[in-house]
């Protein structure tokens, strides 16, 4: 038996396998950029239901409320940026599908994750005052300064995860996982505020591979923050994972009009693209992007 640091590593099922009705899951990355959509196409062929989904969201948000897994959504924006609103997300708040929604100002969604990373039942800020975020949220409390000042300030609530899913560019097989691109959107803040964390990256390398071309700074999730590992090759399409590849325009495109189209153009997407295993995603997308050359 080994002392050393545990091997992590698993496959995606048995990720999805640890997960339960009703948990609050928090999604990492940014709109459209380095989302875990492997890990996520998984929870879509799951029996999984009733989650409430935490997520500056995107197409991750999307699919997960078109597939009605969603019973309660904590979010600040879900956008795939070239195309502003999210179809399958304007789709379900159009038709009241998902029952429960808290939407935050951006810094307020970072202050709950910070609160749940430290962990504190709330942190005080500015953001939000005057706003209609208190308005339709009228359970988020106000707190007053006991200092001279005596100000008001937003009590923004702990947003504690059960699970955390994230997507980086690299990982050890340990849990020590790496950003190459420009932003490490938040995922640490994520990790740090789930009990279990669950990191997707492109590819598994040894402990020393991590920062054998780029800055140690970047070494974003330490061992101690993961629960597992899991190598998924393009698992963040059709997001951003730069500098490994950007976003697939051409396929955001043809799923936004699926999305925002008839129920027959999204069964036709949902049979071709969603209704596989991950290795079959992958083979459809790649004979996508050969008819689109």
């Amino acid at each position: 038996m080994s002392n050393g640091p545990r091997d992590k590593r698993m496959p995606i099922d048995e990720v999805v396998g640890e997960l339960e009705d009703g948990m609050t899951i928090g999604i990492g990355g940014w709109g459209p950029r380095r989302k875990p959509m492997a890990l996520v196409r998984a929870i879509l062929r799951s029996d999984l239901k009733d989650l409430t989904i935490v997520s500056w969201g995107g197409a991750d948000v999307g699919l997960l409320a078109r597939a009605g897994k969603i019973r309660k959504l904590v979010f600040a924006f879900v956008s795939l940026d070239s195309i502003p609103l999210e179809p399958s997300f304007q789709r379900a708040r159009q038709e009241g599908t998902i029952p429960e929604l808290v939407e935050l100002d951006e810094g307020m969604f970072q202050a709950g994750l910070r609160a749940a990373a430290q962990r504190l039942p709330f942190l005080p800020m500015r953001a939000g005052l005057g706003s209609d975020v208190l308005v339709n949220q009228p359970w988020i409390k106000t707190v007053t300064s006991p200092y001279e000042d005596g100000e008001q300030l937003v009590a923004v609530p702990a947003l504690h995860l059960d699970v955390a899913l994230v997507h980086l560019n690299r990982a050890d097989r340990h849990g020590n996982a790496t950003y190459l691109g420009p932003d490490p959107y938040f995922d640490d803040l994520f990790a740090m505020a789930a009990d279990r964390t669950y990191v997707s990256v492109e590819q598994v390398v040894d402990t020393a591979g991590l920062t054998v071309d780029t800055a140690v700074q970047r070494l974003l999730l330490s061992r101690m923050m993961v629960t597992g590992v899991v190598e998924t090759p393009n698992g963040a399409h059709f997001t951003t994972c730069t500098p490994d590849y950007e976003r697939d325009e051409r396929f955001q495109r043809a799923y936004a009009a699926a999305a925002g189209g008839s129920d027959e153009d999204w069964a036709a997407f949902s049979a071709r693209f969603l209704e596989g295993d991950e290795a079959a995603y992958q083979s459809a997308v790649t004979a996508f992007g050969e008819e689109q050359a």
